[in-house]
């Protein structure tokens, strides 16, 4: 997540909910993108840091557990920088350029100068952020999908370029033979079924076979599966999106709920705060009078029952609304005590963090330490691969 400050109800319901859930399904390594903030604020990085900070506060409150995750700040892990860099030396201009978020935030930004390196670089950075841990899936939204498709055709092409160690087919005929004789017979049939006929379920059969196996190390796996696909030894796995359900929180406005727009609640927005920005909502505007009835179809507060309310709740609110029973405060007063539940907890474990400065620099010094031991075995691979390996 880039270091832009503190987050609001749109980030919680969208992002943060799904990682609270996620981190005990997954190993999970969730990290500030201090880097990424400067592809567009390059010009202002002064606020970058605080920024940082405020995001990881925000996680802790979410109920982001340090216990279950790793959080980690991304400058303060410079394997990302060395993997960018390797990566872009086999990556095509063309790749960068065709991605659908180039020339689309060129357009909506254009008052800052985007024509830089790293501005058209920063989806490889994205790439390296995710091979640098060899992460299986990426919880994304709709919209970042292409990103993670870029991240697959670079690794298969890093895979293609550097896979093929020297003594590479002697090395897979040394691992068939340790998984003895009869294992070793059932994944050389099921790879004939496959590169002779295109057998795709013997290719997921011998693919379960590899995994299975006990008596042999993750290199001779990889090398197995690297030779089952006819390519060699697979360095960087091509991670898998994982969409994230969309947020349907919406801003206090009805559009999407955005800083830009104003129309935020923020997770830590004080008490007073909350109950006055809800009671200023805008409402149907066919309600000039309390005894106009009104349409919840055309009102941002319904908006929010549908995310906060029950079905009897919605439903009273429906009758009382097109019969002009109820008025649009009384309509607000359950979404108030909604969200004032809900950001209760988040707002006291923000406050405990935020008076123990210490603890949050320690999970996060902590957490960069693990993220580096992860990366850091990826890149010795990444370099011997491609020849630097002097030792």
């Amino acid at each position: 997540m880039r270091a832009t400050g503190s987050l609001h109800l749109g980030h919680y319901h969208g992002v943060l909910k799904n990682w609270v859930r996620l981190q005990h399904e997954y190993e999970c390594f969730f990290f500030v993108a201090d880097w990424h903030g400067l592809t567009t604020e390059y010009e202002n990085p002064q606020k970058i840091e605080q920024h940082a900070w405020d995001l990881v506060i925000d996680w802790l409150a979410a109920g982001v557990n340090p216990g279950s995750a790793t959080l980690f700040i991304q400058s303060q892990v410079p394997e990302h920088a060395e993997l960018h860099l390797l990566l872009s030396m086999m990556t095509p201009l063309s790749w960068l350029e065709r991605v659908p978020t180039y020339k689309d935030q060129q357009e909506k930004l254009r008052e800052k100068d985007l024509s830089t390196y790293g501005f058209l670089g920063y989806p490889l950075l994205q790439s390296a952020d995710i091979l640098a841990y060899r992460a299986g899936q990426v919880p994304v939204g709709a919209d970042q999908v292409a990103h993670v498709e870029l991240t697959r055709e670079v690794a298969r092409r890093f895979n293609h370029l550097y896979g093929r160690e020297p003594g590479f087919e002697e090395a897979v005929e040394a691992a068939i033979k340790k998984m003895g004789k009869k294992q070793a017979k059932i994944y050389v049939g099921h790879r004939r079924q496959y590169q002779e006929k295109g057998d795709e379920t013997a290719l997921e059969t011998a693919r379960a076979l590899v995994d299975s196996q006990q008596n042999i190390t993750l290199g001779d796996k990889e090398r197995l599966l690297g030779d089952l696909e006819g390519g060699g030894k697979v360095i960087l796995p091509e991670p898998q999106a994982l969409l994230t359900p969309a947020s349907k929180m919406p801003g206090l406005d009805g559009q999407k709920m955005s800083k830009s727009y104003g129309n935020f609640i923020s997770m830590r927005e004080e008490p007073a705060e909350v109950d006055s920005k809800i009671r200023r909502m805008p409402t149907d505007p066919a309600r000039v009078r309390r005894t106009d009835a009104g349409n919840p179809d055309n009102c941002p507060v319904w908006q929010f029952h549908m995310v906060y309310s029950d079905e009897p709740t919605r439903q009273w609110v429906r009758e009382g609304c097109t019969s002009a029973g109820i008025g649009c405060l009384d309509c607000k007063k359950p979404i108030i005590e909604a969200v004032q539940e809900e950001l209760e907890p988040i707002r006291k474990r923000a406050e405990e963090h935020l008076r123990n400065p210490d603890l949050v620099r320690t999970i996060v010094a902590e957490g960069c330490e693990e993220a580096r031991e992860a990366a850091r075995a990826t890149l010795e691979e990444v370099r011997a691969s491609m020849g630097l390996n002097y030792r």
